[in-house]
């Protein structure tokens, strides 16, 4: 699934990324999370590190789920 993915949002954290690709994932969207903290905390400090990508076909419907989600929180 590496292939062509596209970044469909970035966080400073596993945890938050995690919740993104589940809500995808139960929504039929495959969802990977690439770029993972490391174990050694100092490094964790870069903000956004942690990038979800998704196939191109379901970069739109990604946005707008995590768009919803966003705006009902």
């Amino acid at each position: 699934m590496t292939d062509e993915l596209k970044t469909v949002a970035r966080f400073s954290d596993i945890m938050g990324a995690e919740i993104a690709a589940g809500m995808l994932r139960s929504n039929g969207i495959e969802a990977e999370i690439f770029g993972q903290d490391s174990s050694y905390p100092c490094l964790n400090v870069v903000y956004d590190r942690v990038e979800l990508k998704v196939k191109p076909e379901d970069y739109e419907s990604a946005r707008n789920l995590l768009a919803a989600n966003e705006s009902a929180e």
